[in-house]
């Protein structure tokens, strides 16, 4: 069990396989729950489907970026608003999103497919921003990202986090996870085996076993 409050960033780590990308799928209705519930606001959301979970609030930046290759940029963000009925909304959300990434408005004409993968990152995490979501999901956001990219990215979710919006943050970085994130929860083999503040865990002596190291 873990929650995240309104405009909390809440960490999870654990080592390859403890069940990270697992709840973040869950959480978005990708995998199918065995057990337990999930909650929004007092809202049971364990068997909403996708879409209802998205026009409740969530938004899911996934591994691997998962973008439409062959549609371009703008076309990209246009999808992830699916749910939002307002012209003007979507409009004010666009403006956000290359405010935010100015690499995604000069490029908003491209096909996402051509993009380098720090600017594919870039449109994952906008695509998920434009439906001005309670929560946010993040998932290894900087994974296969040169420093300097990585680097932009860490800042980009600084200030999403300043924003208000709920975070919640998976990265193999676990020390960048616990630096920005305000409380934290450690999974093993679907577990939560250590949960507190980011600063006490990222201090706490059995964490490393908890990780492999």
């Amino acid at each position: 069990n873990f929650t995240v409050n309104a405009g909390e960033a809440v960490g999870i780590v654990g080592m390859n396989g403890a069940g990270k990308s697992t709840t973040l799928k869950s959480l978005m209705g990708l995998v199918s729950v065995a057990q337990g519930a999930i909650r929004m606001q007092g809202d049971d959301l364990t068997s909403a489907v996708s879409a209802s979970r998205v026009a409740r609030g969530l938004a899911l930046s996934p591994e691997g970026r998962r973008l439409f290759g062959r549609m371009s940029v703008l076309d990209n963000l246009l999808v992830g608003a699916h749910t939002v009925r307002s012209r003007t909304d979507i409009e004010a959300s666009l403006k956000e999103i290359y405010a935010l990434f100015p690499r995604v408005f000069e490029r908003r004409a491209q096909l996402a497919g051509s993009l380098s993968g720090g600017e594919q990152q870039m449109l994952s995490i906008g695509r998920a921003l434009m439906t001005h979501p309670d929560l946010i999901i993040l998932d290894e956001a900087t994974e296969g990202l040169a420093p300097l990219i990585v680097q932009e990215i860490w800042r980009v979710i600084d200030e999403i986090r300043a924003s208000g919006i709920a975070t919640l943050i998976v990265d193999r970085d676990f020390k960048k996870v616990l630096q920005r994130s305000d409380k934290a929860v450690v999974l093993q083999k679907g577990q939560v085996v250590l949960s507190g503040p980011s600063a006490d865990l990222l201090h706490n002596p059995n964490l490393n076993s908890f990780l492999g190291l």
